[in-house]
């Protein structure tokens, strides 16, 4: 489950980064603070 959530975390946040590069600013900010909320070393919501 862990590893599930690491590479879940790793595709929000890259998605993120991709979203901003789009000038999609809300969209990307969005994307990258659910993915570091979810990753095993933030406040996991499956915990």
């Amino acid at each position: 489950m862990e590893l599930i959530l690491w590479i879940l975390a790793v595709v929000l946040v890259i998605a993120g980064i991709m979203a901003l590069f789009r000038r999609q600013i809300l969209w990307g900010v969005v994307l990258i603070v659910v993915g570091l909320l979810v990753g095993p070393g933030g406040v996991s919501i499956f915990t």
